[in-house]
């Protein structure tokens, strides 16, 4: 009896000890280099690649296709990939057991999904979006449930920073489109070469590792895949460039071929080629576009700052402990899988274009365009009238 009190004594003094409760995640064995392996020791590696190689040639065609179709239907293009990206991620933290206790709050999600887009690609439509904002916050208010609480904002929270993220992007790739087809298909270009010829040269020589997040990436593949892209942006630019209907800004949703003045951007400018060249090779002079040495630096951010677009989203799948984002393409996974490094470069593409090519200042057919698209005709024919004083009263002084 006296033990037993001792020890109730000894239990009751001595604090509780909490045990940290230890995570779910595999931690990689050792012996396996970054936790994986390689390509070039995988034995199913040729069955995949002919997964991935069938995958990838039907995806090229119908980027193709639907870049001959023109400016709108890439912008179509687009906004479906969006809906895809914004299925794929929704899904990630949704959970069944609360969802059928929330009747109607995936909708919700979609609802929020709707009023951004229309807030990205119809801004003349700004009025009627505060209403719509505002019915989908109450409509959140009004559908929150006891013991729910934490989920739904949750969930509430990750639905706005998906659509950050999915039409940021998407809004400046829009821009690039309609700033003329060459400015969204050569970074698209890039980043689907720079993917390509990484897998095909971690295919056959890739021996070391390059990230552990990535484990099949390897420094092999990261080096003959740079050069690869760099290479290419050189000589992809100098054949796209020389298409008017690939140059030409749109400034409308029409689908008609484009033709204009191409700027002194996209006009060859011919160097002569050293005596001890001109000897090897049958021509003596080169024709190069001014806008190659552009494309030179697209494509080094293609190569080196690009795929880290792909390592942040493979931590970001490990994260969840998920291998792909879905599996709607066979061999690559799901559509957000094939656009994490696109997000970044349609990014990088847009500011470059502005900060270093796109014409600075603003010019005499901005401002009609915009007195023709935003002013009455009434609002016109004052602004005229006021126009024309002015301009006599400087006479006048002059």
């Amino acid at each position: 009896m006296q033990r037993e009190n001792n020890s109730s004594l000894s239990s009751a003094a001595s604090p509780r000890v909490r045990h940290r409760k230890r995570s779910n995640e595999a931690i990689p064995e050792p012996s396996k280099a970054n936790g994986g392996k390689l390509l070039v020791d995988d034995r199913n590696k040729y069955k995949s690649m002919w997964i991935r190689t069938y995958s990838t040639v039907w995806m090229i065609g119908g980027f193709a296709l639907i870049v001959y179709m023109g400016h709108l239907y890439i912008t179509a293009m687009v906004v479906v990939i969006q809906i895809f990206m914004a299925k794929e991620l929704f899904n990630l933290l949704r959970k069944a057991h609360e969802d059928r206790h929330l009747p109607g709050f995936r909708l919700l999600n979609w609802h929020f999904f709707v009023t951004a887009m229309l807030f990205v690609y119809g801004r003349l439509l700004s009025q009627p979006l505060v209403n719509t904002m505002t019915s989908g916050f109450i409509w959140f208010i009004l559908t929150l449930k006891k013991k729910m609480y934490k989920y739904q904002f949750g969930q509430y929270a990750w639905t706005h920073m998906i659509l950050i993220v999915v039409f940021t992007q998407s809004s400046f790739t829009v821009a690039n489109i309609f700033e003329g087809i060459f400015w969204f298909l050569l970074p698209a270009s890039l980043i689907i070469i720079n993917d390509i010829f990484a897998y095909i040269f971690g295919f056959f020589f890739g021996r070391t590792p390059l990230i552990k997040l990535s484990p099949k990436k390897t420094w092999e593949g990261f080096i003959g895949a740079s050069v690869t892209t760099i290479i290419s942006a050189f000589v992809l630019a100098n054949i796209l460039g020389r298409f008017q209907w690939l140059t030409c800004p749109r400034k409308d949703l029409s689908t008609g071929w484009l033709q204009c003045d191409p700027g002194p951007l996209f006009k060859p400018e011919y160097y002569t080629l050293p005596g001890w060249i001109s000897q090897w090779f049958t021509w003596k002079e080169i024709s190069v576009l001014p806008v190659q040495w552009h494309a030179l630096c697209l494509g080094l951010f293609a190569s080196i700052i690009a795929p880290f677009g792909g390592f942040f989203a493979s931590g970001f799948k490990r994260a969840f402990k998920i291998k792909d984002f879905g599996d709607s393409i066979p061999g690559h996974g799901g559509i957000t899988d094939r656009m994490d490094c696109q997000m970044v470069m349609a990014v990088f593409a847009y500011i470059y274009l502005q900060s270093f090519v796109a014409r600075e200042g603003i010019t005499v057919e901005m401002i009609l365009d915009q007195i023709l698209t935003n002013f009455s005709f009434e609002e016109q024919q004052s602004l005229l009238i006021k126009l024309g004083q002015i301009l006599q009263d400087r006479v006048a002084y002059s």
